[in-house]
């Protein structure tokens, strides 16, 4: 089911109502609600795959009481490596078997040895990797003893299935999520209304921002060869800000829809492309994957704490392992490892952490040279994403020596109708750069209107009725959401 379909404005505003008006008396009951409704919000794709979700469920349920009795150091490992192998061992199969298998016989094929072999048509589960991460984490902290494990199985279940974030994160941690489900939940209408403008803004990001700017990313993508550099440098901006309104468009729906039922979610995005260096770009992007991989990869392999070998190795293995997330091609292992080598000047000089706190806070504009910085890291961020965005290699590479081909300070190529297009997308971009940049010291651009407009009710509500007059005339191109298929 996708937040952008007519199923969902249904779905949802029946599951609240019931939620909030019919079981509000029984938290038991409201889990049970928020279970079922999970179930039916993911089965609405492939029902046949929620038994994927329910074997994980009760897997890291049954290790967790197990780990909570179990005092034994050895024992305790074995429970802990057939969580990982499990849960790792079923993305592996769904994600990866096929990419490995063909791999391996191109490595044969390459020492000339034939092989014969045939692939498997391995339907891809919507959000396997998301929710794969959420129950490790809850068994490695459980293990760790940073958790005490789950004993209501319903309240675990709801966790692990927790619809606004079960298909495209952010990935929540156990020690965030899981307690809130044992908490009385009062209705909070500040909050609700606080959780409706973050789903107005995301609905904006998707369907105003990233689906438009997907059309003319797909279509120069697709066809690079009829095109003059400056087209191509056109479309790898199209896809840049597709990607980015596309994602943390879901993930502020999902954050807002959890607020309508009393969660709090962590944040994932924090204005990336306002970011002055790689590193404050990897600080603010993807937030709980970045951290997940932190926290369970980097830091477990020593981190930076180690010599200078040590810092290289833990540095290209999270960003390369980072990429290869992402899908099973080497399009995003090469955009882990170029990630990886914008990062290494910055990790061997200690100014990683330069950039903190968001950038010119407090100030109407920044300064010169964190203008040209934000410049140069957007500018390294987008050739990443040609990479990202391009079908294999070879593409990505024939896309970059196209643009220096000829006509890169020519006006773009385009027909009539598209080139239109492209000036309405990039009129839409600066309008939503602007409305981020005046709201970048917030948790989402629109969250301190009020404040802004203060007791102004007409500008609040006239900058409402646009923003819902533009996504309402550009709804009817509904596409689905590019992290469903990580």
């Amino acid at each position: 089911m996708l937040f952008n379909s007519i199923e969902f404005t249904i779905f949802l505003p029946t599951v609240f109502l019931l939620y909030w008006f019919v079981l509000n008396k029984s938290l038991k009951l409201q889990n049970a609600l928020l279970l079922a409704a999970s179930y039916v919000f993911y089965g609405w794709w492939d029902y046949r795959f929620l038994s994927l979700i329910v074997f994980s469920t009760i897997l890291d349920y049954s290790i967790g009481r197990a780990l909570l009795k179990e005092e034994r150091q050895s024992i305790r490992k074995v429970l802990l490596w057939s969580s990982i192998v499990v849960n790792l061992g079923f993305l592996g199969f769904f994600k990866y078997y096929n990419f490995f298998l063909d791999n391996f016989v191109a490595a044969f094929t390459f020492f000339g040895k034939e092989i014969s072999t045939s692939s498997l048509n391995i339907i891809l589960p919507v959000g396997i990797s998301f929710y794969t991460f959420q129950t490790l984490s809850y068994t490695i902290d459980v293990y760790k003893r940073k958790l005490t494990p789950e004993t209501n199985f319903i309240a675990f279940a709801s966790f692990v299935s927790f619809f606004p974030q079960l298909v495209a994160g952010p990935i929540e941690r156990a020690t965030n999520l899981l307690p809130q489900f044992s908490k009385t939940r009062r209705f909070s209408y500040s909050k609700a209304i606080d959780g409706m403008r973050q789903i107005l803004w995301g609905l904006f990001k998707k369907i105003v921002i990233a689906d438009n700017c997907a059309r003319l990313a797909n279509l120069i993508f697709n066809n690079y060869e009829t095109y003059n550099g400056s087209t191509l440098v056109l479309g790898a901006i199209f896809f840049t800000f597709q990607i980015y309104g596309d994602f943390s468009g879901y993930s502020d729906i999902a954050i807002g829809t959890s607020r309508l039922f009393g969660f709090d979610l962590k944040r994932n995005f924090a204005y990336p492309y306002f970011s002055r260096d790689i590193a404050e770009f990897w600080r603010r992007w993807h937030i709980s994957l970045s951290t997940w991989f932190r926290d369970y990869l980097y830091i477990p392999l020593g981190g930076s704490r180690g010599g200078l070998t040590m810092k290289l190795r833990n540095t290209f293995i999270i960003f390369l392992v980072s990429g290869f997330w992402h899908g099973a091609n080497w399009t995003f292992i090469v955009w882990g490892g170029l990630n990886a080598i914008y990062f290494l000047p910055l990790l061997l000089s200690n100014k990683n952490r330069n950039h903190i706190d968001i950038i010119a806070k407090g100030k109407l504009f920044p300064s010169f040279r964190e203008f040209i910085a934000v410049i140069t890291t957007f500018g390294l961020t987008v050739l990443a994403w040609i990479f990202f965005r391009a079908e294999n290699v070879t593409h990505a590479i024939n896309y970059i020596i196209s643009i220096f081909k000829g006509g890169l300070f020519a006006l773009p190529n385009l027909d009539n109708y598209n080139l239109l297009l492209a000036v309405l997308s990039l009129t839409f971009i600066a309008f939503f750069l602007t409305i981020e940049w005046l709201g970048r010291e917030n948790e989402y651009a629109i969250e301190g209107i009020q404040i802004k407009t203060g007791n102004r009710r007409i500008l609040r509500w006239s900058f409402y009725t646009l923003i819902w007059t533009f996504i309402f005339i550009f709804s009817g191109n509904e596409q689905e959401f590019i992290y469903f298929q990580f």
